[in-house]
C-alpha cells in the first residue's frame, strides 16, 4: 500500500487518476527513435496502454533518451502516449538535438493490473475508526474504472467540495475483486487537506 496525502480545495472540482502498477517488470525491445520533439519510438507490438509510465534503456546512439540500465529509478520513467500498437510518443523528451538512433534498446514498465470485475471504495475519515465525513466508490460515481486505460479516477464535483465543511481527515483507497471470495487490496492511504479557494 503506497502512502500519498491528498489536499481538496473548496469550491473546485477534485480529481486524480490511479494507474495500478504490478510486478513483473515488462521489456520490449526498440526498433527505432526519431529526432523529433517529442521523441517518437517504434516497439513493436508494445502493450502500453495510453498514459502508462515507460523507461528507456540500453539504446545505440541516442543515448542521452537513457536510464541506467538495471539501476533505473522512478524519475526516470515518462508517461507514454500511444500513437497506435508500434508506437509510442513520450511528450516531455524533446530529442530534437540528440544523435541519430543507431539501434537497439528497451521500454520497460510495471504490468498493468487488469481491472476487469473490481470495484473500488474510498472512506474518509475524522481519524481511523472514526466518524465518516465522505464516501467515494464505484457506485456512488465518485470512482471510475477505466478497462481500456487501466486507470482508476477520483473526483469530487466543485459543488460537492464547496459544501465541505471539515479541514482534515485520513484516508485509504481499496480495489475489491469480482471472486466469489473478493480479494481487497489496499492501494493507497494517507492524509486529506480542505483548503480554502482563492477565486470565486
Amino acid at each position: 500500500m503506497a502512502a500519498k496525502n491528498l489536499t481538496i480545495t473548496q469550491g473546485k472540482t477534485f480529481s486524480l487518476v490511479l494507474r495500478w502498477e504490478a510486478p513483473p517488470v515488462i521489456f520490449k525491445p526498440i526498433t527505432g527513435a526519431t529526432q523529433t520533439a517529442p521523441v517518437n519510438l517504434t516497439v513493436a507490438a508494445h502493450g502500453v496502454p495510453e498514459g502508462w509510465r515507460v523507461a528507456v534503456t540500453n539504446v545505440k546512439g541516442m543515448t542521452d533518451i537513457n536510464a541506467p540500465a538495471n539501476e533505473v529509478k522512478d524519475s526516470d520513467y515518462h508517461q507514454a502516449t500511444v500513437i497506435d500498437a508500434s508506437t509510442i510518443q513520450i511528450n516531455d523528451i524533446n530529442a530534437a538535438g540528440f544523435k541519430p538512433y543507431v539501434s537497439g534498446g528497451y521500454i520497460q514498465y510495471n504490468t498493468p493490473v487488469v481491472l476487469t470485475g473490481f470495484t473500488a471504495r474510498m472512506s474518509i475519515k475524522d481519524k481511523v475508526g472514526g466518524t465518516e465525513l465522505l464516501s467515494l466508490t464505484t457506485e456512488n460515481g465518485g470512482i471510475a474504472i477505466d478497462l481500456v486505460r487501466s486507470t482508476i479516477s477520483l473526483t469530487i464535483a466543485a459543488l460537492a467540495t464547496a459544501a465541505l465543511t471539515w479541514k482534515t481527515g485520513v484516508y485509504d483507497l481499496e480495489l475489491v475483486s469480482g471472486d466469489v471470495t473478493p480479494v481487497v487490496t489496499a492501494l493507497l492511504t494517507g492524509k486529506v487537506t480542505v483548503t480554502k479557494e482563492v477565486t470565486t
